[in-house]
């Protein structure tokens, strides 16, 4: 069966499904395979559970009228994909980044969720599997697309692109992150940069941090839309408190009289600036009012363990535990020790996937942290047990192990930064403190 027929079927049911336990009645299943699963063996369970097709790659998967069987059920789903996409004629973004990517989605839909009905990436599909998934629930009724695209490996970026095709692109940052699949810090630039050259190769345009001199190498001179602090920008801002929440003004050069606007967010850390920045940037150019601007971002209200501040009965939490690289860490460190607040504790898990770089982040990291006061450093992790010898720092294995010495212990009247990465499952404290 052809991309073209494939298509058709698509049209007439254009809801895609990947897992057997929730299969929507009207979909198309595809069986897609993993390390751990197989999708082929759930076939027909798929069309028992209301699917009206089943995609195939294994012979003998399932002997119904209506499965199709294809050489790569992975490669079929991107080819469809990328053809619903060539179908669009809306507008569509592409963001990526080390840090910052989805809370930077999050803040843009919002923005543009004022003036269109925006398809958006949903929580961090970003993969090989979650963009093609985010184009394929693109409908009719869609004005704008936002999609996230994560990486580990070079060319990933640049394939991801090559299926969706944007027409505009924001790298939000560029850090030492997945150096274990990069090879080097300068692997990520040149990983991250493929969304650059795809959108340089195509005509489109970009939105880009004027404050970053690795961005601005990589634009290579192609022209861009501006934003940050530089006065420089169309579009400039400064942070005016962050003090747990982040607090700022912004302002639009092109205005005939210069006029701050005020904005209020519920984001804790200044490194949010760029965020923010970048979403006001992105909403100006699609025409989005100045006071909707302000109104989206104040309403957006993080989640995901990113960026959030906690208040339980006895303690104040400032949990950014969803992901972390030295980069991000740094970052959040750095905000939280400018805090105004008493009884500081640091909860850090271990920075993973960092290959051969991993004990040196970390050994620099815990000497970053010795320049301030703390009322008390925990650490998560082998690798973090490792690079604290001879520190004299509370260390575990695990998180399982600093449950039992909270539960014994007790933090109480404190205001307690929880920073590591997803693997580490710091959330797991949460409740505890």
């Amino acid at each position: 069966m052809s991309i073209e027929q494939l298509y058709e079927h698509y049209l007439a049911n254009p809801i895609i499904s990947t897992d057997t336990r929730s299969i929507e009645k009207g979909s198309i299943f595809f069986a897609l395979k993993g390390e751990r699963f197989n999708g082929n063996l759930y076939a027909n369970q798929a069309l028992d559970n209301g699917a009206s097709y089943v995609v195939v790659d294994e012979l003998g998967a399932s002997d119904h009228i209506n499965a199709i069987y294809v050489e790569d059920c992975l490669i079929c789903l991107q080819q469809l994909a990328n053809y619903h996409r060539k179908q669009l004629k809306i507008p569509v973004l592409a963001i990526t980044g080390t840090n910052g990517k989805t809370t930077s989605k999050e803040l843009i839909t919002s923005v543009l969720s004022k003036k269109f009905s925006v398809c958006a990436t949903k929580g961090n599909l970003n993969n090989h599997i979650g963009v093609p998934l985010t184009l394929l629930s693109i409908t009719n009724e869609n004005e704008f697309a936002v999609v996230e695209m994560g990486a580990n490996h070079l060319g990933e970026i640049g394939a991801l692109c090559e299926i969706a095709n944007p027409d505009y692109g924001l790298i939000t940052n560029i850090g030492k992150a997945h150096l274990e699949g990069f090879g080097s810090f300068e692997g990520v630039i040149s990983a991250k940069g493929e969304l650059y050259e795809h959108i340089i190769k195509n005509k489109g345009k970009l939105f880009r941090n004027s404050n970053n001199p690795i961005l601005h190498k990589l634009a290579n001179g192609y022209p861009a839309m501006l934003y940050g602090e530089d006065t420089k920008s169309e579009v400039f801002g400064q942070i005016t408190s962050a003090g747990p929440f982040l607090e700022m003004e912004f302002f639009d050069a092109n205005e005939d009289i210069l006029q701050p606007y005020s904005i209020s967010t519920q984001l804790a850390g200044e490194y949010n600036f760029e965020n923010v920045m970048a979403a006001i940037r992105i909403g100006i150019h699609f025409g989005v009012g100045k006071n909707q601007i302000v109104e989206a971002i104040e309403n957006y209200q993080p989640k995901n363990n990113r960026s959030q501040i906690l208040k339980t009965s006895t303690n104040t939490l400032v949990v950014d535990a969803y992901n972390a690289n030295p980069s991000s860490m740094m970052s959040a460190i750095g905000n939280f020790q400018k805090m105004k607040a008493e009884n500081k504790t640091l909860i850090l898990g271990d920075m993973l996937e960092l290959g051969s770089f991993s004990a040196e982040e970390h050994s620099k990291l815990l000497q970053s942290i010795k320049n301030f006061q703390w009322d008390r450093v925990l650490l998560v992790g082998p690798e973090f047990t490792k690079a604290a010898k001879g520190l004299a720092l509370p260390c575990f294995s695990n998180v399982d192990e600093l449950s039992k010495f909270l539960e014994k212990k007790g933090i109480f009247n404190s205001t307690i930064l929880i920073k590591g990465s997803r693997g580490i499952r710091l959330e797991k404290v949460i409740g505890i403190l």
